[in-house]
């Protein structure tokens, strides 16, 4: 599961192949990404309101289903929502109705982190493209407003396939778990992935376009966990 990762800058994100034009929102975001922070997602615009146009903006990670309770009910649900399981997805109450109503989004990044259990302890491993440019993964987005205080909250999730026989991936995760991976979508097929019916996104995410990919190692300095820790601490993560 990937639980972190690094977008690109406003500026970086704009010059990315296939999003040109695309409107970014006022805010800023973190640098780095962890369930519970904002982050950048591309969707397509609301329909009336220059709905043909791709539109960015800062949602949270980890989906906040629209059935819940009240924003608290769904903080707790969300640290649990943030990647889901695209074999699954149109059917599980927290994404069906996303799924089925279309609300796909790319997620862009410069990379994410995965543990690499080959030396018998969770190694912290950066993996990007082997081209080294900014990519965008595949995901779903949705709204949730409080019925008590009119509070909206904008989420997604990432979605992620079977990556066993993967040549990196498969090398990722604790020993025993399914290897899991994010679909990377090439700016070619942006509109198809953001257009596509649920029959065609499950499609998209069973032969998922492939995208060399490269890793490496990247253990934390004792100054940056105790940054992510007090970070995460401020956010009551």
């Amino acid at each position: 599961m990937c639980t972190q990762y690094n977008p690109p800058n406003a500026h970086t994100l704009r010059d990315m192949p296939g999003f040109d034009g695309v409107q970014m929102p006022a805010q800023d975001w973190p640098v780095e990404t962890f369930p519970g922070y904002g982050a950048p997602i591309v969707a397509r615009g609301v329909p009336g309101r220059g709905g043909a146009a791709l539109v960015c903006s800062v949602a949270r990670f980890g989906l906040v289903p629209r059935w819940s309770r009240n924003t608290h009910h769904g903080n707790d649900l969300s640290r649990r929502t943030y990647n889901a399981r695209s074999e699954t997805a149109a059917e599980k109450p927290s994404y069906r109705s996303p799924w089925r109503e279309r609300q796909y989004a790319l997620v862009p990044m410069l990379n994410y982190v995965e543990p690499c259990w080959e030396s018998g302890h969770a190694l912290r491993w950066r993996i990007a493209p082997a081209s080294g440019e900014p990519f965008a993964a595949a995901g779903l987005h949705e709204r949730f407003t409080d019925r008590e205080t009119g509070e909206t909250l904008h989420s997604f999730t990432l979605l992620t396939v079977n990556a066993d026989h993967h040549p990196l991936m498969s090398r990722m995760h604790r020993p025993g778990d399914e290897k899991r991976m994010l679909v990377m979508v090439p700016p070619t097929h942006y509109a198809h992935w953001l257009r596509a019916t649920p029959e065609q996104a499950a499609q998209c995410l069973q032969t998922p376009w492939d995208e060399p990919l490269a890793g490496v190692p990247a253990p934390r300095t004792r100054v940056e966990r105790a940054q992510v820790f007090l970070a995460q601490g401020a956010l009551d993560l």
